[in-house]
């Protein structure tokens, strides 16, 4: 079906779309008959996997980006996603980037976006994230610091952000790897991240003792880190005892397309980046000696692209711009064809 409705989305600007498609997975959430036809259709059957102490249904989850402010994540369950990472949220509204900000490149299967971070601010998103939340979803919430916060004060925004979303999230991500907030990068250097890491370790202790539990914590690293510079960030992220590493945000490099909006400024994702960020995954996985659990995305256009993340050592698989492409029969189809999965 999503190959007839798929031409009529395209003709809209990519944000104007993507707000539409929002609108309608509202709708499905919002009618229980509709919701149970949608599951009906799109839910595939269990393959459990366990990460970072938190049980999955599934290895395929909904990438940050999609959902930014909680709108849609219900409905979106009903696609049959093992997990859903909310955001990136920042701590106080902001607009983000000047419009247009987000590009299609079709020809290459991907997406260039400069969106900047665009939320309604944590006080919005919490509100939505307290109602009951579908059955089996690990939820994740992503968290970035603001524009206007100088890089020194990054810190802050992180912890006021953790306070509000430990109580509401299974996992939170934080992301010190987009490319669309200025200066946000160098916070994956190692004395810079060492400092914000050991500050979100100390208040997650510090919440966990009230809430009598320990959330993990995950980092978003971009993927065009050098072999040092991961291996620098890499020894933050062990020494102050984060729980794994998302691998990869949108990268910079625009290697390989053919399309002339390739000249837009904003990062990369989609077909072009796999190889990237599997490599990426590798080079985890080998320089951690699989100790660090590694969600993989970027690319992950179908089942080869999951099965290829997988077997270089990811635990769970993340999608976006295979959404956009592949549509909802996307989760179905990623586990349906792998049939190597097994629990673990």
């Amino acid at each position: 079906m999503y190959r007839w409705v798929r031409p009529l989305f395209f003709r809209l600007q990519p944000e104007t779309a993507h707000g539409l498609t929002l609108q309608l997975i509202r709708l499905v959430e919002s009618l229980p008959p509709l919701a149970a036809l949608v599951r009906r259709l799109y839910q595939a059957a269990d393959a459990p996997v366990k990460c970072c102490g938190l049980q999955f249904r599934n290895p395929v989850g909904l990438a940050a980006g999609y959902d930014k402010d909680g709108f849609g994540y219900r409905g979106l369950a009903c696609l049959g996603f093992g997990h859903i990472e909310i955001g990136t949220v920042t701590r106080l509204p902001q607009d983000g980037n000047p419009k247009p900000r987000l590009f299609r490149l079709v020809e290459d299967g991907a997406l260039i976006n400069r969106l900047g971070f665009p939320s309604r601010g944590a006080d919005f998103v919490a509100r939505r994230l307290q109602a009951p939340r579908p059955a089996g979803l690990v939820l994740g919430v992503n968290l970035g610091k603001n524009r206007q916060t100088p890089l020194e004060e990054a810190a802050q925004d992180y912890l006021a952000l953790m306070e509000v979303f430990a109580p509401l999230a299974d996992y939170l991500a934080i992301n010190v790897s987009s490319p669309n907030t200025p200066g946000l990068r160098q916070l994956q250097r190692r004395a810079e991240l060492e400092g914000l890491l050991a500050a979100l370790d100390e208040k997650r202790s510090e919440i966990a003792s009230r809430l009598g539990k320990r959330v993990p914590l995950l980092i978003k690293l971009a993927p065009d880190l050098s072999q040092a510079e991961l291996e620098d960030a890499l020894s933050a992220i062990v020494l102050c005892g984060m729980d794994g590493v998302i691998a990869a945000n949108t990268t910079l490099s625009r290697e390989g397309l053919r399309t002339p909006l390739k000249d837009q400024a904003g990062g990369l994702s989609g077909a072009p980046v796999r190889d990237r960020s599997l490599e990426m995954v590798r080079r985890i996985v080998r320089s951690t000696g699989g100790s660090l659990p590694v969600i993989g995305v970027g690319g992950v256009m179908g089942g080869e692209d999951a099965r290829r993340y997988l077997d270089a050592g990811a635990k769970l698989v993340q999608v976006y711009t295979g959404l956009v492409y592949a549509g909802p029969g996307l989760v179905k189809e990623i586990v349906s064809s792998a049939s190597r999965w097994v629990p673990a």
